[in-house]
């Protein structure tokens, strides 16, 4: 069995992970996660999902590194994690009533021989209309300011929804497990 190492400090990316009964360790990269001007969003992730497991190759030098990144699209512009309940009132009044889409990078990296597999994920999530005490209060409850779109869709938020689209609804959460077995199948790892 080949080691697996999670180029992530996300708790959300950890718990995916762990679903599939592999051992792993973790580690935050240590990257600039900043966009290149005009960098469209499946080139953004692909790039930081490949510079997260990169970054982790030399102290895990025989190791399968996981790297993943994700970033939210409106009209066309990445829109970032909140931080804070005033930033996630006006990111969720925006995505109110609309389709949003979410693109999740993905990259499997042989740090033995510096070979990857690398894709990205699209999901599309449709808003219903939301009124502002409906957000006040979905806010107050679980205070999603460390996610992307301000809403956890494992929890509350699915509850903004009107419709999903896409292929691997892990992707939403931040990484989408059914590329991710496919390419550990490619490295030989058997799941179950």
């Amino acid at each position: 069995m080949r080691n697996i190492v999670l180029a992530s400090g996300s708790a959300y990316r950890r718990e995916l992970l762990a679903r599939l009964g592999l051992p792993f360790d973790y580690a935050a990269p240590d990257i600039d996660e900043t966009a290149h001007p005009g960098e469209a969003a499946r080139a953004l992730t692909e790039r930081l999902s490949l510079s997260k497991a990169r970054a982790l190759a030399k102290r895990f030098p025989d190791h399968l590194i996981i790297g993943s990144d994700q970033v939210l699209t409106l009209d066309g512009q990445p829109v970032s994690k909140p931080g804070d309940h005033t930033r996630a009132r006006e990111q969720l009044r925006r995505c109110s009533g609309r389709s949003v889409e979410f693109v999740t990078g993905l990259c499997l990296l042989d740090s033995a021989t510096g070979r990857y597999q690398l894709t990205s994920e699209p999901f599309t999530v449709i808003f219903r209309e939301l009124a502002d005490s409906t957000i006040e209060r979905y806010l107050e409850r679980e205070r999603p300011y460390d996610c992307a779109g301000s809403f956890r869709m494992e929890g509350l938020g699915i509850s903004l929804f009107q419709a999903l689209r896409g292929d691997d609804p892990n992707s939403l959460i931040g990484l989408p497990l059914i590329r991710l077995c496919s390419m550990l199948a490619n490295e030989g790892v058997t799941i179950p």
